[in-house]
């Protein structure tokens, strides 16, 4: 198989499965992920929908991204706007039908692998380098871009200002939001290592 093709089945599953994750997210009920945090805490300020403020700072963090790294939007950007929500959906429905009434040990255990599925996932398309999400864009660009940080610091660190604000502006933050805040980050950067980019590249990475 191709490296180019690798990439675009990469960019494809990456990005549909974390929308699979988003729906086990939200099945779980313990707490959202850092971003849908922040948007929501946004969109309480204005006394908005979510959906309209996602858009508009989903447009923002676009604009950024064009402006300093375009190269970060690409396929897989695309796919996460018209993919992401559908496949989310779906997981949900999937968990309605085989667990409608789950107790706190089944929502627990659906946080655990909504956030490792998550991070897998994340790290699949980030590895693709066919685009990413906006919000994800702006850990990889202060990490590789602006080597502020290495990127699992800057993921975190991204993560906690999301829920903050979110916290701040009474948007549903718990456990689920908490373990996603402070791991995925590291979690992300061991699955680059270990999985994705010896998937791609075999068992040496090269030289760049």
């Amino acid at each position: 198989m191709s490296q180019k093709t690798k990439r675009i089945l990469m960019a494809f599953f990456g990005v549909i499965f974390t929308g699979f994750c988003v729906g086990t997210f939200q099945k779980a009920s313990l707490g959202t992920d850092p971003f849908t945090c922040f948007v929501t805490g946004i969109a309480n300020i204005f006394g908005s929908t979510y959906s309209t403020f996602y858009v508009i700072v989903t447009g923002a963090l676009l604009l950024g991204v064009f402006l300093t790294e375009k190269h970060y939007i690409g396929l897989a950007t695309i796919i996460n706007l018209l993919g992401t929500g559908l496949s989310a959906d779906l997981m949900r429905n999937f968990w309605d039908m085989m667990i409608p009434d789950p107790g706190i040990g089944i929502r627990a255990m659906l946080v655990v692998l909504g956030v490792a599925g998550s991070c897998f996932s994340a790290s699949v398309y980030f590895t693709a380098d066919l685009g990413v999400s906006a919000y994800d864009a702006v850990s990889l660009i202060a990490a590789n871009k602006y080597k502020l940080m290495a990127f699992r610091v800057c993921r975190v660190l991204s993560d906690l200002v999301c829920v903050t604000v979110g916290f701040v502006f009474h948007a549903n933050v718990g456990v689920g939001t908490v373990i996603t805040a402070l791991f995925m980050g590291p979690v992300i950067q061991w699955f680059n290592t270990h999985v994705s980019e010896p998937f791609l590249y075999g068992r040496e990475k090269p030289c760049t």
